[in-house]
């Protein structure tokens, strides 16, 4: 009798979860770096821990990265890219470079478990932030470098230089903990060899799906693996040991069709810290700046309050001290006049009243300008609070607009939460993160 465990991991993978940084153009948010990191940190258990005991043999279709699979690879991007394009190269000086590449791919032996195709798509994330790993049918015995450089130069992942770094070191930290490791610099040195042969492999893989079964997602995914190839040809030695190839390279770089693109990035919006790190430099005889424990410890939440002079400024429950405070005093008061006496700043005779009258309208685009740069700062620093109140004479008509336009302003914009209060109104309501608002749907 046949029997199996079967666990549910939902349907949620580290790719949709980074959805929003992608988008950002790599701008991710502090909770979704602290997953990368989570799953980057695991990804040597299942290497070597997960190779113990293993019958190599039952690894289908090839039971060990070798000379022969690297090759095949190579030649998958040459026949099915590299000729795609147009390029003219020689073959027989390629296909030497390709050999001594194969050669040195597979130089070190490791015993550990190449998952093949370890990337964002096959990291499943469960509703407590574990993380769980699936699609390694391809796997088999190889080098770990591999999975690490097929994670974090995924085409479409856009992860930044500085992103990439980071967890390359948890890896590294992480991979201790199961095996002896190289110095730190040989470490990279094969690890950027094993990123030269992803890119390769990848392209030809899109080259394949995109060029000749003409299928939309592998075209769109050529320019983002153009600019990592691009990227890495730049940064990196490790591949002047292969003059021909990296000639040819250059030149696929050069073509027109692969030149850069300017590509259309959206705001975050979800309220969560963006900035790397200290978003101010310094002088340098400062020294280095202190932080608040509460940096970056939840997603920014925005207050605006309406309110009458005649009662008070309201009290930030914070424990900040408050936020801007607006004089809406100065502009033509719709409350002077009897038709509008009963109404609020939220009726629509009011708010027709004001902007046919114009005074709000100039008055806001100013404070639009000043809210809009305290809350990308507030943001980027991952502070979690900021308030604006509008006072007026009543708390009625004015302020009430005012405070209204600013918050939807700031949703709108950044998509974050924005609470309002019309407090002599006695009206509240909350303005969920976008995020929120379209998981609901």
């Amino acid at each position: 009798e046949l029997r199996y465990l079967q666990t549910d991991l939902g349907t949620q993978s580290l790719y949709d979860v980074l959805q929003r940084g992608r988008e950002a153009g790599g701008r991710y948010n502090q909770q979704e770096r602290a997953l990368l990191v989570k799953t980057i940190r695991e990804l040597p258990n299942i290497q070597m821990r997960g190779a113990r005991g293993l019958d190599w043999s039952c690894c289908y279709p090839q039971p060990e990265f070798d000379q022969d699979s690297v090759l095949f690879d190579l030649n998958y991007f040459k026949y099915c890219f590299l000729k795609a394009t147009g390029l003219d190269f020689h073959e027989l000086k390629l296909e030497a470079n390709f050999r001594m590449l194969a050669k040195d791919l597979t130089a070190e032996t490791c015993d550990a478990f190449l998952y093949r195709d370890f990337q964002a798509r096959n990291v499943m994330i469960a509703p407590d932030s574990s993380v769980s790993f699936i699609d390694y049918q391809g796997g088999r015995k190889g080098p770990y470098y591999y999975d690490l450089a097929s994670f974090l130069w995924q085409a479409s992942a856009k992860y930044p230089d500085k992103l990439r770094r980071d967890l390359i070191a948890e890896y590294y930290d992480s991979l201790k903990n199961y095996t002896e490791v190289p110095s730190e610099r040989h470490f990279t040195e094969r690890l950027n060899l094993f990123v030269l042969f992803r890119i390769l492999q990848v392209l030809g893989a899109y080259g394949f799906r995109g060029y000749f079964e003409r299928k939309r997602h592998f075209i769109d995914s050529i320019p983002p693996a153009m600019d990592n190839l691009r990227g890495l040809l730049q940064n990196t030695t490790a591949i002047d040991a292969y003059p021909y190839l990296k000639e040819v390279l250059k030149g696929l770089c050069e073509l027109p069709q692969f030149a850069p693109r300017e590509v259309k990035v959206t705001k975050r919006a979800d309220g969560y810290k963006t900035a790397e790190s200290n978003v101010y430099t310094p002088h340098p005889q400062d020294g280095p700046a202190t932080f608040s424990k509460y940096d970056g410890t939840g997603p920014l939440v925005v207050r605006v309050f309406s309110f009458s002079y005649r009662k008070g400024i309201p009290e930030d429950e914070s424990g900040n001290g408050g936020g801007y405070v607006f004089d809406c005093r100065s502009t033509h008061n719709p409350g002077r006049y009897e038709p509008y006496k009963q109404l609020t700043g939220l009726d629509e005779p009011v708010i027709r009243f004001l902007e046919d009258d114009g005074e709000i309208t100039t008055f806001l685009q100013s404070v639009y300008r000043l809210a809009d740069a305290h809350v990308e700062r507030y943001l980027q620093r991952g502070f979690t609070s900021l308030m604006f109140s509008f006072g007026c004479t009543g708390g009625q008509h004015r302020s009430v607009y005012s405070a209204q336009h600013l918050a939807e302003h700031i949703h709108e914009k950044y998509g974050i939460e924005v609470r309002i209060c019309h407090r002599e109104q006695n009206i509240n309501q909350l303005l969920r993160p976008m995020q929120y608002v379209e998981k609901k749907r």
